[in-house]
């Protein structure tokens, strides 16, 4: 009997999913010999931790589970549970138990075996990496932090350079995870650390990674620009290309397996991830299994965004607690000629073992905190709904701007502010029907000039109405032309996201293109590559994908846009929460208009996402 035969992933709700679950679930106790008593018992588990998996959680509740039994006790709610011979238990500290299907452990927390299992795994190998430190602090590596960064120390002044600190602390570890926001540092912080590596070690290898195809290619592009002011043969050192995590890790015909993992480890000595709160849990397991454990792991994201859209909420989790000992604030002081008592770190939201593994970055050089789409990101980012709604209605700074259109059909002005979007788009697609080749790089400068992000993908207000909208106005102008007919989906300024890795074709999920005619006039769909030149593909080969003139939040992080419009939902969804707020406001670098009434606006900023998981708690375990 084999207990990780679980249901295909059908096209279904995620009730059908739970329901289909706990069939088998059901079907393996029966034929274990479980007694009858604990059935009801154990298919409630079930259906709630299958549910809670799919809405983001990497375990369930025990206590939730107790609510539908309020006349039994916990004591005996899992003596049924135990006696379903479907769950298994952990000690303290608990030790891998035996392969059943639930397992529940010493906190009340019910798993999947296999998100307990991830979870174990990935907090003992952060801890061991948080655990290794390099040599101590050169005379020589001084030097170095003081040249890479002079233009800070002038600016600065007294203050600390939270950039230098954060490069001097991966210089001596193994594990750093570096939080901050859009503007903050985070390149600028890990060139520098690279020129340093890359003068120590010319022979170090090094790899970049991120989630998305799109975040790669934007984290190479920002690496390229930043250095710029290095040496011409540290420039040569520097990765010359950046992955994404699925295809560092290499993919395999079997589902969930990589070419790389523990017994197989990348062959690298340093990797840099970056959006790395787009990990989930899996990914991020697997991701540090296939890590030598002698190679410096660095994550950098932002604690604020959008968690994953699968199982976990890892990186707002492991960068929860940026404290740093007095042994660590001595040596980073040595290394950086910064006066020990100006290095003092936020307070932790959670402590964790990480402490000095772990820094944040809060001053942003792109925006101000007192002005535009900072100030907005800190009133959401801070919970304060109408203070941010007193910003936008204020119209002080030109940057931000809030269109109060609550209704459930957009009001004829909010659909032509959104079409008035894509002017400098339309212009371009006629530009390049004249002359497709020279003009093929203006047509995806102008498509990121403005993008429409969505909470959800139905309704009036969603995705699918908003591509629709902005498709008919293209084809009325005359700027998107049908060469198959009316009946064809593909017109010149189609644009796609795809939705589905395909690994033969080197296409990832969030990958977006433009329809555009090749030198025969033949439609193709171009993807921009990372030489800065551009990849095209016939229409009939793409798989899976959708028109992207509007897109989710969720999809567009990793992704910068000049203009963003975003449009909230009628009315509140569990969807909409702070952290979607916040993503969707810092796609942009310029400008932002928010969408929607005060009361869904300030509901959304009262919401924060929470996820359950044990892996702050796993990290505090003694163990493997």
């Amino acid at each position: 009997m084999s207990f990780h035969s679980t249901p295909s992933p059908e096209p279904a709700g995620r009730n059908d999913l739970a329901e289909g679950f706990v069939s088998h679930l059901l079907q393996w106790a029966e034929q274990a010999g479980a007694p009858r008593t604990s059935l009801v018992v154990l298919a409630a588990a079930g259906r709630l931790v299958s549910l809670a998996t799919h809405s983001g959680h990497v375990c369930a509740q025990l206590d939730t589970v107790l609510e539908l039994f309020p006349d039994q006790s916990p004591t005996e709610l899992v003596e049924r549970l135990l006696a379903s011979r479907m769950v298994a238990a952990t000690g303290a500290p608990p030790t891998l138990p035996e392969v059943l299907p639930l397992v529940l452990d010493g906190c009340g927390r019910l798993y999947l075996h296999r998100y307990f299992a991830y979870e174990r795994r990935l907090a003992a190998s952060l801890r061991k990496r948080a655990e290794r430190h390099t040599s101590p602090p050169t005379a020589e590596m001084r030097q170095q932090l003081d040249c890479l960064f002079a233009d800070n120390a002038r600016r600065l002044g007294d203050r600390p350079d939270w950039q230098k600190l954060a490069a001097a602390l991966a210089w001596r570890s193994k594990l750093t995870i570096i939080s901050g926001g859009p503007g903050t540092g985070k390149t600028t912080t890990i060139v520098a650390l690279l020129a340093c590596l890359l003068t120590e070690s010319p022979g170090l290898r090094v790899a970049l990674a991120a989630p998305t195809g799109k975040a790669a290619a934007r984290m190479l592009e920002a690496l390229r620009q930043r250095a710029g002011d290095l040496p011409v043969e540290l420039q040569a050192r520097l990765p010359r290309e950046s992955h994404t995590l699925h295809r560092l890790l290499g993919v395999t015909p079997e589902p969930g397996r990589f070419h790389h993992h523990a017994e197989n480890p990348l062959p690298i000595d340093a990797l840099v991830v970056d959006e790395a709160s787009m990990l989930d849990l899996a990914l991020a397991c697997r991701l540090c299994d296939a890590v030598p454990p002698d190679a410096r792991l660095i994550l950098l994201g932002d604690k604020d965004q959008l968690s994953a859209v699968e199982a976990g909420a890892v990186f707002s989790e492991v960068s929860a607690d940026p404290t740093l000992t007095a042994a660590c604030i001595a040596e980073l002081s040595s290394l950086t000629a910064t006066p020990a008592a100006c290095i003092q770190p936020p307070p932790a939201i959670t402590p964790t073992p990480l402490a000095d593994c772990v820094v944040w970055f809060s001053e942003s050089h792109r925006f101000a905190s007192t002005s535009g789409i900072g100030r907005l990101a800190a009133d959401i980012n801070g919970g304060r709904g109408n203070e941010a709604c007193d910003w936008l209605a204020g119209a002080a700074d030109p940057s931000v701007s809030w269109l109060s259109d609550g209704s459930a059909d957009l009001t004829p002005a909010t659909r032509q502010v959104i079409v008035e979007g894509y002017h400098r788009y339309c212009t371009a697609l006629v530009a390049a029907l004249a002359d497709p080749v020279s003009r093929r790089r203006q047509v995806f400068a102008a498509f990121d000039g403005f993008r429409v992000l969505c909470a959800l993908r139905e309704t009036a207000r969603g995705v699918r109405a908003i591509n629709a909208l902005v498709t008919r106005h293209l084809l009325q102008l005359g700027a998107g032309v049908h060469p198959g007919g009316p009946r064809s989906p593909w017109y010149v300024g189609r644009p796609v996201m795809v939705l589905r890795n395909d690994y033969v074709l080197k296409l990832f999920n969030g990958d977006v293109g433009i329809c555009l005619p090749d030198d025969g006039g033949e439609l193709m769909v171009w993807f921009p590559e990372q030489d800065a030149g551009f990849r095209p593909l016939a229409p009939v080969r793409l798989p899976e994908h959708d028109t992207a003139f509007a897109m989710t939040v969720h999809k567009a992080q990793g992704s910068e846009f000049e203009s963003v419009f975003l449009l909230l939902p009628e009315h509140h969804n569990r969807v909409l929460t702070r952290e979607l707020l916040y993503t969707g406001i810092t796609r942009a670098s310029t400008k932002v208009a928010v969408v929607g009434s005060r009361e869904v606006l300030v509901g959304a900023c009262a919401n924060r996402t929470r996820r359950h998981s044990g892996l702050i708690a796993r990290l505090g375990e003694v163990g493997p």
